[in-house]
């Protein structure tokens, strides 16, 4: 047959000729032959692909045909015929592989189901949203994830991590992106949201794909342990998350401050920067507004070691100072908050020593180092500002 020979995207082609060749495309796919040769499941040995083909994009290219052999069935009977030509293959189920880390199994069919509803109405999108969830009895299993102590269930954490992640947001822009993370988190109170959130986009172990709960805990980290969360809140912070107020998305980043304890106040700095300006100013001007100008400054001074550790300008840590010392109401205030900063700056210094005497391997050394460095910094760029002059920034 001559369909044999095509390339899934040419015989996508072929399907928009007429309704009749639609037919027979539809009648082919439902036969063992049409399912072998479309539905391929070598997703743990991508690298056999023959000429450099990836199956990615042949799945991506499946997702473009059943779109358009499926262009004028309602939504529901287009989910039904896309679900039992797929069911066969086992891979494409949340519990389907025994090593999820190193399938692409659950990747191609996000990558399937993408291009799918690419361009779809969001009333359609809903229900292909509720269809996979119900699907995949999901909501069960993020339930008994939430009610777990967090890693005590790392397999199924894992599971859901990769499902949310390879199939509802795999390679979706902005705003599809935004859509099916709203639809993710919403259903859930604020502080299972936190929960979730830190579940999908969270640090994780690169050797076995399980979600490190403690990393915030234990230690400073990295930028690269944060970016995926930071980059999730900018999402919803966005324009293109209608359902999300400030409030919430502010709500929602001091909740995840907490999971699943207190974070080290330098990590809760570290988030804030990379979560971009907006996000970083509303957060303080929040707790300005609320009176809590010693927690604030703390704060503060903690964002102030981070510019100094990440090679950030301290100019950029000074003009936001100054943007949330317009959030005070009164003159008192300001200076009160002013006050509280330079006396973190000289707790944690004491701090710093104090440990230093105690410590063997000289980190305290080293913490102590660059918090007067970060202080002398962000003092020096003060004196800028108030003399006149001005230095060179990279804002984070």
């Amino acid at each position: 047959m001559v369909l044999n020979y095509l390339s899934v995207r040419d015989i996508s082609t072929l399907s928009m000729v007429s309704k009749t060749i639609s037919g027979r495309l539809i009648q082919y796919i439902s036969t063992s032959a049409g399912s072998h040769r479309l539905l391929l499941q070598d997703f743990h040995k991508p690298q056999l692909w023959r000429d450099g083909a990836s199956i990615l994009e042949h799945y991506k290219s499946l997702g473009l045909l059943f779109k358009r052999l499926t262009l004028l069935l309602p939504t529901r009977d287009r989910l039904r015929y896309v679900h039992t030509v797929l069911s066969g293959v086992s891979c494409f189920k949340l519990n389907g592989c025994a090593s999820p880390l190193h399938c692409l199994g659950l990747h191609c069919y996000g990558e399937f189901i993408q291009m799918l509803t690419a361009g779809w109405e969001e009333p359609e999108c809903h229900r292909v949203f509720n269809f996979l969830w119900d699907l995949s009895n999901l909501a069960r299993k993020v339930q008994t994830v939430l009610s777990s102590k967090p890693g005590s269930a790392r397999r199924l954490e894992l599971r859901v991590r990769l499902f949310c992640r390879a199939v509802l947001l795999s390679g979706s822009r902005r705003g599809p992106a935004a859509f099916w993370l709203t639809r993710i988190l919403k259903p859930w109170p604020m502080v299972n949201q936190a929960r979730l959130l830190f579940l999908i986009f969270g640090p994780f172990c690169a050797r076995d794909g399980y979600v490190v709960w403690q990393k915030m805990i234990e230690g400073p980290t990295d930028e690269s342990s944060l970016q995926g969360l930071a980059g999730a809140i900018k999402l919803l912070y966005g324009t293109e998350a209608r359902e999300w107020t400030a409030d919430d998305v502010i709500s929602l980043v001091d909740e995840l401050s907490v999971v699943p304890q207190q974070w080290l106040m330098e990590n809760n700095a570290r988030l804030l920067l990379l979560s971009g300006n907006s996000v970083c100013f509303t957060f303080l001007a929040s707790k300005a507004v609320n009176g809590r100008a010693v927690e604030l400054a703390r704060l503060m001074v903690f964002m102030v070691l981070v510019c100094e550790k990440d090679l950030y300008c301290m100019d950029w840590a000074v003009r936001m100072m100054q943007k949330v010392c317009t959030v005070f109401s009164t003159h008192w205030e300001r200076n009160n908050f002013l006050q509280c900063l330079e006396n973190s700056f000289a707790g944690m210094v004491l701090q710093a020593v104090l440990a230093g005497e105690r410590d063997e391997e000289n980190s305290s050394f080293q913490d102590l180092f660059h918090l007067m460095n970060a202080q002398a910094n962000f003092h020096k760029e003060i004196l800028y500002l108030t003399m006149g002059s001005s230095s060179s920034s990279r804002a984070p």
